[in-house]
């Protein structure tokens, strides 16, 4: 049985997952899937900053950092 999808502001640092969806408004949405974050990409939440926001996230070989309310729309299975 796979993996719930989540959003990938709930892993841990340091934890690994594949994109599953985005779901986010149209304008936020093309912006997502510019940056890489289409469906079965590997991704990686590096850490948050220490109040929380932003989001520092791997992305195919580069780290992007994300508001946090724009992250939640990036829904992510965890990996095995």
């Amino acid at each position: 049985m796979a993996a719930a999808a989540q959003s990938i502001t709930c892993l841990a640092p340091g934890q690994a997952a594949v994109v599953s969806e985005v779901e986010a408004p149209e304008d936020v949405r093309v912006r997502l899937l510019e940056l890489g974050f289409v469906t079965g990409t590997p991704v990686e939440l590096v850490r948050f900053a220490p109040l929380g926001d932003p989001v520092e996230i791997r992305l195919r070989g580069s780290n992007l950092t994300l508001r946090r309310h724009e992250a939640e729309f990036v829904h992510v299975r965890p990996q095995a």
